[in-house]
C-alpha cells in the first residue's frame, strides 16, 4: 500500500483532533484512500504541552519550515489560525507544489483573493470545508452538489457563541452579560469574545460561502455587519409575544445581476426551522433553481467535527496524489480568471421588515407623533404593543413594520430619536418572513 505524507502546521485544538482521529481511524481511512496517510512532521510555537494524544518527539518541531521544505510532504494542513504567518506559511506550500488543507477562515476571506489564483496557477489544491459550518458539508455542497444551480438564496447560522447566548437568554431569560459569561465558562466563547458577538467571524464565514454560491471575489467590507451586543432580555420576550425568536443570520439574496450581504439579529418566525436550530449548532437554509431550499444542520465548532471535516479535504488531496491530477473541482465554483468583483445591493436599498422599541414618556399624542414621522417615511405599521408606565414615567413603545426600505427607517428613526418625548435611542431589529 502506498504511503502519502502529510504535515500538520497547528496543534491547538483542532490539530489535535486530527492527529486523534487519524490515530483512531487509521485503518478505515486507509481501506476508503487505497493508501495510507502518514504524518510525518508537526509545526507548532508549543511542543512540550501535554494534548492527550500519543505523539514521537521526532515528529515536533517548532519550525514550520521544515515541512514546508520538505520534499516528501504532499499535503499541508495549516491549523494555526490568524492572519500572519499563516497566509505566509500558505503561499510557500503552494510555490513548493504542495496541495493545502486549512480551517482558517479568517485568512481566506482576508486573502482568497491572492492565495486562490496563486494554488491555481500552480495547479495544487486548497481544501477548506473546515472553514465554514464545522462538520456541515457546505463548502462542498455549493462547488459540487449544488454546481449546476442559481442560487437564489443563503441564510445561515454560522456562529456557534452567538447562538448559545441567544439561545440561553431566549430559554432562561437572562441578560446578554450573564450569559456571555456563562459561555465563557463553558469554553462556548473566548476570554475575548469580540470576534463571535460582533459578528466578524461570521463576516469571514459569508464572504467565503458568497465567493462559492456566486462565482465572485467578495471584500470584507462590503459586507453589513451588526452584532448581537445590544439584544435585550426585553426585546427577546417581545418578540415572543409577536412568535418570533431572534437568530443571528447570514443573508445572502440574489436580485438580478446584484446580490444582498447583510449580517445582523433577526426576528424569524418560530416555527421556521432556523428559529429552532438552538445551542452552539449551525445551520444553512439554501434555495436554488433547480434543487428548491435545502437545509444543512450540524456541530459548527469543536475539534471532532472539525476535524472529521478536515479530514474530508485532506482525503480528496490525497486521491488526486494518487492520480496524479489537481484541479478537478474549481477552488471556488468558477475558473479563478473569470472571478469579478461582486456587485452588492447597498444597505440603503434593502427592504425588509422592522421592529422598534421606543422608550417614551406616557403622554396624549406620543403614539400619533411617532406613527406620523413613520408614515411621513412610507413606513406602514403592522402591529403596536405600549406596556405599562414605569416609575420614571417611560413607557416602552413596541412597532413592527411591514416592508419598508433601510434608507427611510433609519431617516425616521432620527427624527423620532431627536423628539423631547423619547427617552433612549431607538432599539431596531429586522424581521424576515421570507426565508
Amino acid at each position: 500500500m502506498k504511503n502519502i505524507s502529510i504535515g500538520l502546521i497547528g496543534l491547538g485544538n483542532i490539530g489535535t483532533g486530527v492527529v486523534r482521529l487519524l490515530e483512531q481511524n487509521e485503518k478505515l481511512i486507509a481501506q476508503k484512500l487505497g493508501a495510507k496517510l502518514v504524518l510525518k512532521k508537526i509545526a507548532d510555537i508549543d511542543i512540550t504541552s501535554p494534548r492527550g494524544v500519543k505523539i514521537p518527539k521526532k515528529l515536533l518541531t517548532t519550525d514550520a519550515r521544515d515541512i514546508l521544505n520538505d520534499p516528501d510532504i504532499s499535503i499541508v494542513i495549516e491549523l494555526m489560525g490568524g492572519y500572519e504567518p499563516a497566509r505566509t506559511f500558505v503561499l510557500e506550500a503552494i510555490k513548493k507544489g504542495k496541495h493545502v488543507v486549512t480551517a482558517n477562515k479568517a485568512m481566506l476571506a482576508t486573502f482568497g483573493n491572492e492565495i486562490f489564483p496563486a494554488a491555481q496557477k500552480k495547479n495544487v489544491d486548497i481544501g477548506f470545508e473546515a472553514s465554514v459550518g464545522g462538520t456541515i458539508p457546505i463548502i462542498k455542497t455549493l462547488k459540487e452538489s449544488l454546481v449546476a444551480n442559481r442560487i437564489h438564496s443563503i441564510v445561515g447560522i454560522m456562529n456557534g457563541t452567538c447562538n448559545f447566548i441567544l439561545t440561553k437568554m431566549t430559554n432562561e431569560g437572562k441578560p446578554f452579560d450573564v450569559v456571555l459569561k456563562e459561555a465563557q465558562q463553558l469554553g462556548f466563547a473566548e476570554a475575548d469574545p469580540t470576534f463571535d458577538i460582533e459578528g466578524i467571524d461570521t463576516s469571514h464565514k459569508m464572504a467565503i460561502v458568497l465567493s462559492l454560491a456566486y462565482g465572485k471575489k467578495v471584500r470584507l467590507k462590503d459586507i453589513y455587519l451588526e452584532g448581537i451586543t445590544k439584544i435585550s432580555a426585553e426585546d427577546i420576550a417581545f418578540a415572543g409575544e409577536l412568535g418570533y425568536r431572534i437568530k443571528l443570520l447570514a443573508i445572502g439574496r440574489l436580485k438580478g445581476d446584484a446580490v444582498e450581504a447583510r449580517i445582523h439579529p433577526t426576528m424569524i418566525a418560530s416555527g421556521h426551522l432556523l428559529a429552532n436550530v438552538n445551542h452552539n449548532y449551525n445551520a444553512f437554509h439554501l434555495v436554488g433553481d433547480a434543487s428548491g431550499p435545502v437545509f444543512l444542520f450540524g456541530q459548527g465548532a469543536g475539534m471532532m467535527p472539525t476535524a472529521s471535516a478536515v479530514f474530508s479535504d485532506i482525503l480528496d488531496s490525497a486521491r488526486n496524489v494518487l492520480k496524479g491530477i489537481s484541479g478537478r473541482v474549481p477552488l471556488r465554483s468558477i475558473d479563478e480568471t473569470g472571478m469579478k468583483d461582486i456587485r452588492l445591493v447597498p444597505m440603503d436599498n434593502i427592504e425588509t421588515k422592522y421592529y422598534f422599541r421606543f422608550t417614551a414618556l406616557d403622554r396624549p399624542g406620543v403614539l400619533s407623533k411617532i406613527s406620523g414621522i413613520l408614515g411621513a417615511h412610507d413606513i406602514s405599521l403592522a402591529t403596536v404593543i405600549q406596556k405599562a408606565r414605569e416609575e420614571a414615567g417611560a413607557v416602552p413603545i413596541v412597532m413592527t413594520t411591514y416592508k419598508a426600505k433601510e434608507k427611510n427607517v433609519r431617516q425616521a428613526l432620527k427624527k423620532i430619536d431627536r423628539l423631547d418625548i423619547v427617552r433612549d435611542k431607538t432599539i431596531l431589529i429586522r424581521i424576515e418572513d421570507e426565508l
